[in-house]
């Protein structure tokens, strides 16, 4: 008499997705310190350019204006992050083992790091953009110009939260996941987030025009201020698209090596 294996049971709908983003958020909220490392140093980083260096960088007092949508793309670098070092100590402490031993799909477990942080970024992002306010930042968007600046942070957001992730899995531990996380928090510094690319040495001006970060700032900068932002908008959305993009397939193929899905 043969016993008949039948193939496992599939989780269907999004039942796995919803049981790992309430997991992450769990852990996100459990962790205050990183919560509100994540919170301060972008608020700290502000009150630095515009109380420090602002009447240098520009005596008229508009400094504030020009640098809060720099301000917030480094405080969506700074939550996103912290994702890395979530799925990177995930995968040291064994847990993906486990999961894979489950009927889930691959996406699952990223797709929970990833929703609970587009949900803190956006939390933390509000909070900044409050503190901001306080000091003396003044846009002059309408409604659609402040979707427009929401979308474009929130799809920002979204890209470079799953790019950490995906780092997350490709690294050996959390430590090196915070390291890589690292070197990339460095590119605004790079563009023109803080000063305008035509003070940046000729050398520069090439480099700091063709970074990601520099057309989703301008196109944040433009709905905030109501100033036109020409062709930034559709770059913007091209490199948010297509960092998603190499991030969602980069990350499920390391998901499926990794954890011995071939």
């Amino acid at each position: 008499m043969t016993t008949q294996i039948l193939p496992r049971p599939r989780i269907t709908g999004l039942t796995a997705e919803t049981v790992f983003v309430r997991r992450s958020l769990t852990h996100s909220f459990r962790d205050v310190e990183a919560l509100v490392m994540s919170i301060a140093l972008p608020i700290l980083l502000m009150l630095v350019f515009t109380l420090v260096f602002g009447g240098a960088l520009d005596p008229s007092g508009d400094y504030v204006d020009y640098v809060v949508p720099g301000i917030i793309l480094v405080c969506a670098g700074f939550g996103a992050s912290g994702t890395a070092v979530y799925v990177a100590g995930d995968m040291k402490a064994g847990i993906i083992d486990r999961f894979r031993t489950m009927p889930l799909r691959a996406s699952a477990v990223l797709t929970g790091h990833v929703v609970a942080s587009l949900a803190r970024n956006l939390l933390t992002t509000g909070i900044v953009i409050g503190v901001a306010l306080l000091l003396g930042f003044r846009p002059t968007a309408d409604a659609w110009g402040w979707v427009g600046a929401v979308a474009i942070i929130a799809l920002w957001i979204l890209a470079i939260t799953y790019l950490f992730a995906a780092i997350g899995l490709a690294s050996s531990g959390p430590e090196a996941a915070n390291g890589f996380g690292f070197i990339l928090l460095f590119l605004p510094y790079l563009s023109s987030a803080f000063v305008p690319i035509d003070t940046m040495p000729q050398w520069l001006r090439p480099v700091a025009e063709w970074l990601p970060v520099t057309p989703i700032i301008e196109t944040i900068r433009g709905l905030l201020m109501g100033h036109p932002v020409g062709d930034h908008l559709w770059w913007a959305l091209a490199w948010c698209v297509g960092i998603l993009a190499v991030a969602v397939a980069w990350g499920a193929w390391v998901f499926r090596h990794k954890a011995g899905r071939r």
